[in-house]
């Protein structure tokens, strides 16, 4: 069932193809959103190139469509400079964890309080379905005839080794499911990581709807997302059972508040530092 919301971009034409896994990540986002009470001015959806950096073309919100790989730096900025928007940036995997992966690394490291969103589809779908840096070995296409010779990158292993704030899995084919992960990870305040398990069903007859279905499953309450050891293992799940949910939460400072605090001390010293002078130029006016 599609639910309108205040995030539906009237009159404009999508460049999907049908079927594709973007169209339900889409619709989950605009609910998710709805649901925890933003409004479309507060904000700001950052992509990349790629087809899933056009999902914020389809949203009702603030958009800055940037360069290849480079969502997550200008995500970082806007948040910098304007704490009081929710940003996100959303691009595909091959954006993100490809041309995107040095920006990856050091956004975890500096905890801004964005939401990254991963539309992972094992492939790059703009480009006509050449392997991307979580397709599979031996994966074949147009451009890898005799099968892809790299072993696939685990961005829920990287960023949970690196202490990232929040990092979770959802799959495009359950929305509500994936809504109520979203919802998760845009109420954290602090890096959160969404990698979200999307089929092509153009270029990758392998990670289909039905080949996720017969895998994917709930992290249950047994899982504990405070203990890095164990969501750590449970990230390296992968084949026959594939997991789903809040892998991890790191809450720690954000940047934002570490620039604020820093600020504010600056401020202080400045403050103590114009009234010695002031003070100094009043007592020589007497002397």
């Amino acid at each position: 069932m599609t639910v309108a919301t205040p995030f539906d971009a009237h009159g404009v034409e999508i460049a999907w193809c049908p079927g594709c896994g973007n169209f339900g990540i889409l619709q989950a986002l605009k609910e998710a959103l709805n649901e925890l009470g933003y409004r479309p001015q507060d904000v700001v959806v950052v992509s990349g190139i790629g087809q899933a950096a056009k999902a914020p073309h389809y949203l009702r919100v603030n958009v800055f469509n940037g360069l290849h790989g480079r969502s997550i730096p200008v995500a970082f900025a806007i948040k910098t400079v304007r704490p009081e928007l929710l940003v996100i940036a959303e691009s595909g995997d091959g954006c993100m964890y490809g041309e995107g992966g040095n920006h990856l690394l050091h956004a975890i490291r500096r905890n801004p309080d964005i939401t990254v969103l991963v539309h992972n589809n094992q492939v790059y779908g703009l480009t006509k379905g050449q392997a991307s840096p979580t397709s599979g070995e031996g994966f074949r296409s147009k451009a890898q005839p005799w099968g892809n010779l790299s072993r696939p990158l685990n961005p829920l292993s990287l960023a949970i080794s690196q202490g990232a704030g929040l990092v979770a899995r959802a799959f495009a084919g359950d929305k509500e499911g994936l809504k109520e992960i979203l919802k998760e990870a845009l109420s954290f305040r602090g890096f959160a990581l969404v990698d979200i398990l999307q089929p092509c069903v153009t270029f990758n007859p392998v990670n289909t709807y039905a080949w996720y279905r017969e895998r994917v499953y709930y992290l249950g309450k047994d899982h504990n997302p405070e203990d890095q050891v164990a969501a750590f293992q449970k990230s390296l799940e992968w084949g026959d059972r594939i997991p789903l949910g809040v892998f991890y939460r790191n809450p720690q400072p954000t940047y934002e508040m570490k620039v604020e605090g820093r600020a504010k001390k600056r401020r202080n010293l400045f403050e103590e530092e114009e009234f010695q002078r002031i003070l100094q130029e009043e007592v020589a006016r007497f002397l």
